[in-house]
């Protein structure tokens, strides 16, 4: 089994047993230990996985890091642990950084079994960094965060390969939350950037303040384009994969709804509203359900959870976001991005209990 199939064979349990992962210890026994083995290290040698490590701190005797992992009989890797349900805040890497200088450890991670920072001392040797070099969530990861895991991995691990790419991936992570900052809410130092490169009179407050407003909408309707160009370009690339033959059942379902097509635009739709859900739950909790007239998003395959259903059939398009009954008219599949905070609020409310 790959690595990324353990991950997300990992993140598979935690959908199913969230509600039973109560505790620290729960976390570490259902979601972090198995993260470990997943890397090639035997957590049930304590000469290579060592729970409970000691690292005293100055005139604190005693202190411990929930696991320190080791390779050739030298400490490479710390794990301080929080329960699942945590925020990874700054006081907790607070506490991995007490221990950090204490080993002989370069790399510190702080997980609640969900989200893992990996940190290291890129800014001033044997002093923990403030800001974590790599970072990803196990619920939505991807393969170029695959490919960084994997120099952790037992068989893979080079302290100087590591050290060589980890200030590259701090400093573009940094860059893409900059990024992300800016798209939200535009600096003024970036929005008098290009009123400087667009604008040719004077940069005065009125135009300042118009150019905010240009800057923020430009840049997002940049990013959605990007977005939907490729969702594009997945969609018109042909399969060669086999399909299978259906079974009885399925073959006596197809045939129920045979008359039923899925149009490239409600593919295209489900792709867009499946990119918006995935910033608030895992995109595999996403599933589209065409029927006769109108194509149902639904949260966990369940019709009592529309996300949306999109009413593509007719020359005008609409969008129904959750129960609210109301279509909203679009002008294009582009547009169910204007609408990214009412298809999100309506997962939430079901993550809530607030829509039964």
């Amino acid at each position: 089994m790959d690595l990324i199939d353990k991950i997300k064979e990992i993140a598979n349990r935690y959908e199913k047993q969230a509600a039973n992962i109560q505790t620290e210890e729960a976390t570490k026994n259902a979601l972090v230990m198995p993260f470990i083995a997943a890397l090639g290290y035997d957590i049930f040698n304590p000469s290579e996985v060592i729970p409970e490590f000691t690292a005293d701190v100055g005139i604190k005797k005693g202190e411990k890091v929930d696991y320190a992992i080791k390779k050739d009989d030298q400490i490479i890797l710390l794990f301080e642990c929080k329960h699942c349900g945590a925020n990874l805040q700054n006081e907790h890497a607070s506490q991995l950084y007490r221990y950090f200088h204490t080993s002989a450890a370069r790399f510190g991670v702080l997980t609640n079994g969900l989200i893992y920072q990996f940190y290291s001392d890129i800014e001033e040797p044997n002093k923990m960094d403030e800001k974590p070099f790599f970072e990803f969530d196990i619920r939505d990861i991807a393969d170029n965060h695959i490919n960084e895991l994997k120099k952790f991995a037992k068989t893979n691990f080079s302290l100087s390969d590591i050290i060589n790419t980890a200030s590259q991936l701090k400093y573009k992570g940094e860059l893409i939350k900059c990024l992300e900052r800016e798209a939200e809410n535009p600096s003024d130092a970036l929005i008098k950037f290009f009123v400087a490169q667009i604008y040719q009179g004077r940069a005065t407050q009125p135009i300042i303040e118009l150019f905010g407003k240009l800057v923020k909408e430009g840049l997002n309707e940049f990013i959605n384009h990007r977005i939907n160009s490729r969702l594009k370009s997945a969609l018109s690339q042909p399969t060669t994969a086999p399909t299978p033959e259906p079974s009885k059942d399925e073959a006596i379902a197809e045939d129920n709804k045979s008359d039923i097509v899925t149009t490239p635009e409600e593919h295209e739709g489900f792709l867009v509203v499946k990119a918006i859900a995935r910033q608030v739950i895992s995109p595999k909790r996403v599933i589209m359900r065409d029927t006769k007239s109108y194509c149902g998003i639904l949260l966990d395959d369940n019709n009592r959870k529309p996300i949306c259903r999109l009413h593509f059939n007719a020359s005008k398009k609409y969008i129904e976001i959750g129960r609210s009954g109301i279509r909203i008219p679009i002008d294009d599949v582009d547009d169910i991005y204007n609408h990214t905070q009412d298809i999100q609020q309506s997962i939430k409310d079901y993550e809530s209990g607030g829509e039964q």
